[in-house]
């Protein structure tokens, strides 16, 4: 009895054992599903960002991993290939993306509120890139990177072309009238300085010892897409277009397609970016040259813009989007983080385009006719980050080469970098030229510029994130100020279009059998004679 008592305690003492195990088992589990839920969840929402952030990551890694093998320039040349393909699809899509979204944009908005959206648009645009200036400015007087032994070891290259402020001011404005716009698609035109010789003649003597030489101007077309004038042609006829009516409405709906299959097509390429993205970035870093020395000789230039460039991008943007919507910026820059990855990746704020669009829509849920009307002209004109590494780099060239800047200089710099980069998009080489324009109105030397250009390929690559960036939170701002006029249009739209279909609705019961004026059968005893 004892003996069977004690058999049944123990089986009794592991079958709780086995349920305890159970139990615990279970809970891991359940405690494992709760935890990977949300995570797979995520991940299957935003799998396009989280490969394309995985891509930056992977692409730095092989990027110095591939400096430490000595690869040679074929080699390089392949690793960078796919990144070539994905930046040649992008910048496909530019023209007929800006045609098509700046078309109809316009055509969907009357002239009154498209003003009032382009003024405030161009408020944001003209207030964010001096803030972005003035940044730059006080960082690069607080840190003072500039040093001038920093010229003594590094290479100074050849002197730059010669440019004039006046003639880049003209040739913007050339730029604004292109004389032929298929020509503007691909070329832009440009005022060159060439050498001439020409011998002098005397009354007394058939010429002069010696020939003379001067600067002769002329005006060329370079390569590169006017992109300027074709939002100025396109703003012009969307507005146009709109105000037609009916007889516009074929043409409206054109634009409006066209526009629905670049962004598909756009969706389908962008599969393939976190790839491209990687051979890029792995690319680049592989093709440096000195890249140790060079961040030795200019880590504290680098330091000082891409501080600016954090502090314009995570304090000033985020400061004005709240201050005229009231609405959490971190939610809003967490829409974007999509483009701002990719521009990181592509340092193209235009070839960034198709996919600025596509996370303010849907994302953000930006209306259409505003991210196609302030981005498509704040890609070409809203440059933030250009404005402050500007002011920057100018302020550290005087730095290096002890000449102190007074108030009166530094306002200079300020004025000069904001108008500078808002012109940048309409001038080739820009970059190079828009920075020896701030030089010349200071009176630095402009040889020094090619000190910049050893770290430009990396600090290229924030600005236009910033850049983009501005874009974005401008599109905000301008949708949540001008939402009301949207409504009250969509508003009038449906009233119109409800009385358009009562109209045609009353105007065929007047013919139908059913209607006041229907045909009346005649009676058959009528049939008798």
């Amino acid at each position: 009895m004892a003996l069977q008592s004690a058999r049944q305690h123990v089986l009794t003492q592991r079958t709780q054992d086995a349920a305890r195990k159970s139990s615990c088992s279970g809970f891991r589990r359940r405690s494992s599903l709760l935890i990977h839920q949300p995570v797979r969840k995520w991940l299957r929402a935003n799998l396009l960002l989280a490969l394309t952030v995985g891509s930056v990551l992977l692409g730095c890694v092989l990027g110095f991993v591939g400096r430490l093998l000595h690869l040679s320039d074929a080699s390089i040349l392949l690793v960078s290939f796919p990144g070539e393909i994905l930046m040649r699809m992008l910048k496909m899509f530019i023209i007929p993306l800006i045609v098509s979204s700046l078309v109809s944009g316009m055509a969907q908005l009357d002239a009154r509120c498209s003003g009032r959206m382009g003024f405030r648009a161009l408020a944001y645009y003209m207030s964010t890139t001096i803030l972005a200036a003035i940044v730059g400015i006080i960082a690069v007087l607080l840190i003072h990177p500039g040093d001038p032994s920093i010229k003594t070891h590094v290479d100074t290259g050849p002197p730059p072309q010669r440019v004039s402020s006046l003639d880049a001011v003209l040739d913007i404005v050339r730029n604004l009238f292109p004389d032929n716009l298929i020509q503007a698609c691909f070329q832009q035109v440009q005022t060159t300085y060439t050498t001439v010789a020409k011998v002098v003649f005397h009354d007394n003597s058939t010429a002069s010892g010696e020939p003379t030489t001067y600067q002769k101007a002329s005006l060329v077309y370079k390569d590169g897409t006017n992109v300027m004038g074709m939002i100025v042609f396109c703003l012009a006829f969307g507005l146009l277009a709109g105000q037609m009516g009916p007889r516009g409405r074929l043409m409206v709906d054109f634009f409006v397609v066209l526009n629905d299959i670049i962004m598909t097509l756009v969706s389908a390429v962008m599969w393939y970016s976190p790839f491209g993205i990687l051979c890029l970035i792995a690319g680049k870093i592989m093709s440096i040259d000195n890249l140790a020395e060079t961040a030795r000789q200019l880590g504290l230039y680098m330091v000082t813009v891409i501080l600016g460039l954090m502090v314009h991008a995570i304090i000033t943007l985020p400061a004005i989007y709240y201050f005229f919507t009231r609405r959490n910026p971190a939610t809003f820059f967490r829409g974007m983080l999509q483009a701002w990855v990719t521009a990181l990746g592509t340092a193209s704020s235009a070839a960034t385009l198709p996919i600025t669009f596509r996370c303010l829509e849907e994302n953000n849920k930006i209306d259409k006719r505003v991210t196609r009307f302030v981005v498509a002209v704040g890609a070409t004109v809203n440059m933030d980050g250009t404005a402050l590494y500007e002011a920057v780099a100018a302020i550290f060239i005087a730095q290096m080469n002890g000449i102190p800047l007074g108030i009166g200089e530094v306002i200079t710099v300020s004025l000069t970098a904001t108008l500078a980069s808002v012109g940048a998009a309409s001038i080739p080489s820009a970059a190079l030229i828009t920075m020896l324009l701030i030089l010349s109105a200071l009176g630095l030397p402009t040889s020094d510029i090619s000190l910049l250009f050893a770290v430009d390929w990396l600090l290229d690559r924030i600005r236009t994130s910033i850049n983009v960036l501005g874009d974005a939170y401008g599109a905000g701002i301008v949708f949540h100020l001008s939402k009301d006029e949207l409504d009250r249009m969509d508003a009038e739209r449906m009233a119109e279009q409800a009385e358009a279909g009562e109209i045609e609705k009353l105007s065929g019961d007047k013919f139908s059998p059913s209607g006041d004026c229907a045909l009346v059968s005649l009676p058959a005893a009528d049939t008798h004679v």
